[in-house]
This record gives structure tokens, C-alpha cells and sequence, in this order.
């Protein structure tokens, strides 16, 4: 019986690999070794190993003696070669896709757990059950140093490349994909992380998953430990957005990385585990941080207008006045239709607001004062911009499109008329 049960875990692709023999799989091999090892197992036990201790049990029912003893004679070299692989895959090379190879191997013997202890329950053959528990800490082991990898490598990460216009980061990609696809697999992933952690020794303040129903629904050992990556991006994050050197870019930046993940988590599996709160909480510092840009790149243009439009003022402040708004709008204008804002809600919230702070103090403005310099030679020079324009310029803003420097702006601009102009009436 033994060299049937040999043949028929060879027919199911069983082998007896070693450590070297793992490690020297290209990623095409791996994949199908541990695919096949996926189908397999549950034939081995279900079928092949449970028909053997059936057959024992049946034939020898007289003697529990001679039953264990032909049973493990039978099946105890072949146990614990098929539970072997997942543990040599344990403890192979790693790299963070692995994760994912890693969590299936441990879901599949954790589910196949009862079957293991009834088929293979002699103490003759206890060596199975204990190679099968010892893959299956191994495999948690290893996927707990992967998790821990994968965040000192966002914390390693020294790229000093500003990403165009303030985009969202690769790193900043990267890094939501691979926990967004983590989230997909949180099952197992719970009981992995809950192995080895409790609420003491998370790294996150009890405040940061507040919440009206957290005593009904306690936060659990993998949403602290996603949200954890998440914040160590974040840190990451704002020491890229330093390389900038005009603040108001820096802020851009952070304001489309964070919304990117926020996006993220909203669309995502990540909205189970870290909570709407969490979203809620987050989206307040993206406004947060879109209204430090604003602040940063627009207050050259906004305090260029007088605060006081009903103060009598000569031609020639006037036209001071006029000089000083055309030179602040042109310079923010050409700067920032090279900067970018990915995510069109958030990109259309950022120009409303900015037009609705900028449109009717012009409008005030020019419709207060536009007569003390009709008289005036080329007017138009002077008077460069009409209120109705301004929105349509606005439009322009963060696709990336860099204005020339030698170009003019005027009212007589061709730019299409935009949805800031339609949001504002």
C-alpha cells in the first residue's frame, strides 16, 4: 500500500524538493508548483490519506495495535513530504508579491486543519500533524516579515525625483495596490496578524480609529496594521513634498497623494477594515492641505485688488492697481498650468474655490474703477483681464499644460469656457 500511496502523490505532482531546489525556481515555476501543491493537498487528505486510514481501520478493526502500526507505515513518510513544501516555501527567498502564495498555502492547511487531526491521529504518525503545524507557523512567520519589509522599504525609499506638477507619487501607487490587494485577503491576514499581535502593542493611539459603534465593532489586528503602512507612506510623503521649493507645489502635492489614497481606501476593500470614519477624518486633511495651496499661490493675486473698493483713488493708482493684478494672475496662470490635479472632483472643488474668492472681488473691482481709465491710450494694456474671463483661464489650470513664458494673456483669450465659470452663476 505504500508504494501506491508513493505513486499516486507523484501523479499528483508531489515531490521531494529541497531548500536549494526551491530557491532556484523562476517566478513561472514557483507559481505553478505551489498551484499545484494547492489542488493536490486536498486530494491527499480527503481522498488519498482518509481512504488509507479507512482501509486500515476496516481491515484491522481487531487490533488497534496492528491498524496504527500499518497505517503509519503506509502514510507517514508521504505525510510529511506534502506538508513539507509549504514550509520550505516559508523559509525561501522573499519578495512582497510572495505574500500572496504565502497566505493561500497557510488558508488551505489551516481549512484542511480537522481532517489533518482525525486522518493522521495515532500518536505513531503524530509527525505529520506536527510538520503540518509547523508550515503553518512558518508560512505566518514569513508573511509577518514580509508585511515588516514592505513598510522599511516605503520608509527606505530615498528617491529624490520631484514627480511633474506635484502628481501622485509611484511610491504612493505602488504602495495602495499592494495594500488595497492585502485588504482582498484580510481573512487570513486577520488570523496571521492576530497570531503575533493585541491591542498594546499597536503603534496607532487608541484615538486613531475613533469611532461612535468601536465598542461594537473593535478594530481589528490587520486594520491596525494596514492603517500603520498607510501613516508610514504618509510621513514618506511629506518628506517628498520638501524637495519642492515653492511651497504652494509642496501642498498640491500632498493634497493629490493623500486624495489618491483616500480614493483608494473609499473603492476598496480598505473601506471595511479602516472605517468611514477613517475616510471621513482623511478627506478633511485633503481639503486641508488644497486650501494651504490656495492660500500659498494666491495671495499675491488677491491682496494685489484694494480691500476697500468704494475708497476714491486717482487714475494712476488705478492703473497701478490693474498693473499689479495683471502681473500677479499671468505669473500664478503660467506657473500653474504646468501643476496637475489627477482626480477631477478634486480638481473642480480647487477652482471653485479659487474663483469664487477671485471673480467677484474683481468683478467689484473693475466694475467700480474701469471707468476712471477709459479715457486712457491703450486701455486695453491696461485693463487686460474682464471678470467674465478670469474663470475661463482658471479652467486652464493643473492639466499640465505649460503656458510660454513670451505669450500674453488678455480678455480676448480663446481658452474655452469652463465649469468653475458654470459653478460660480
Amino acid at each position: 500500500r505504500k508504494s501506491i500511496v508513493d505513486e499516486e502523490l507523484y501523479r499528483l505532482g508531489i515531490e521531494k524538493y529541497s531548500s536549494s531546489q526551491i530557491n532556484k525556481m523562476n517566478s513561472e515555476v514557483f507559481e505553478h508548483q505551489i498551484k499545484n501543491w494547492l489542488n493536490a493537498v486536498k486530494i491527499a487528505v480527503k481522498t488519498l490519506f482518509n481512504g488509507e486510514r479507512f482501509l486500515c481501520d476496516h481491515v484491522f478493526s481487531a487490533s488497534d495495535t496492528v491498524r496504527e502500526s500499518c497505517f503509519a507505515d503506509v502514510a507517514k513518510e508521504g505525510g510529511i513530504n506534502l506538508f513539507r513544501f509549504p514550509e520550505l516555501v516559508a523559509k525561501s527567498k522573499r519578495w512582497p508579491e510572495k505574500i500572496f502564495r504565502l497566505m493561500d498555502l497557510y488558508e488551505t492547511i489551516s481549512d484542511l486543519w480537522p481532517e489533518i487531526e482525525s486522518v493522521f491521529s495515532f500518536e505513531s504518525i503524530s509527525a505529520v500533524k506536527i510538520q503540518s503545524l509547523n508550515s503553518l507557523l512558518k508560512l505566518g512567520d514569513s508573511v509577518r516579515t514580509i508585511l515588516s519589509e514592505f513598510e522599511s522599504s516605503i520608509q527606505k525609499n530615498s528617491s529624490k525625483t520631484q514627480i511633474p506638477g506635484g502628481g501622485v507619487h509611484p511610491l504612493t501607487k505602488s504602495t495602495m495596490e499592494y495594500v488595497s490587494s492585502l485588504a482582498d485577503c484580510s481573512g487570513v491576514l486577520t488570523d496571521i496578524v492576530a497570531d503575533s499581535t493585541s491591542a498594546s502593542q499597536s503603534p496607532l493611539p487608541e484615538s486613531y480609529f475613533d469611532s461612535p459603534n468601536s465598542d461594537e465593532c473593535p478594530t481589528s489586528g490587520v486594520s491596525v496594521r494596514i492603517a500603520w503602512i498607510i501613516l508610514v507612506l504618509f510621513c514618506k510623503l511629506d518628506s517628498k513634498a520638501e524637495l519642492y521649493k515653492d511651497v504652494a507645489l509642496s501642498y498640491l502635492f500632498l493634497a493629490n497623494n493623500l486624495q489618491f489614497v483616500v480614493e483608494k481606501v473609499r473603492t476598496t476593500n480598505l473601506k471595511f477594515l479602516l472605517g468611514d470614519d477613517w475616510v471621513s477624518k482623511h478627506e478633511k486633511k485633503v481639503k486641508q492641505y488644497a486650501a494651504n495651496y490656495e492660500a500659498m499661490a494666491w495671495t499675491t493675486v488677491f491682496s494685489s485688488l484694494p480691500e476697500n473698493s468704494t475708497t476714491a483713488m486717482s487714475p494712476e493708482a488705478v492703473k497701478g492697481c490693474f498693473s499689479q493684478f495683471n502681473s500677479a494672475f499671468e505669473e500664478a496662470y503660467r506657473k500653474q498650468t504646468s501643476w496637475v490635479v489627477p482626480d477631477g472632483k478634486l480638481r473642480d472643488e480647487i477652482k471653485v474655490s479659487i474663483a469664487r474668492k477671485l471673480v467677484p472681488a474683481y468683478q467689484e473691482f473693475y466694475d467700480t474703477y474701469l471707468v476712471t481709465v477709459l479715457g486712457e491710450k491703450n486701455v486695453e494694456v491696461v485693463v487686460r483681464f474682464g471678470p467674465d474671463n478670469l474663470g475661463n483661464y482658471l479652467s486652464d489650470l493643473f492639466h499640465g499644460n505649460a503656458v510660454s513664458g513670451s505669450s500674453s494673456l488678455s480678455l480676448t483669450s480663446s481658452s474655452s469656457h469652463s465649469r468653475v465659470s458654470r459653478c460660480l452663476h
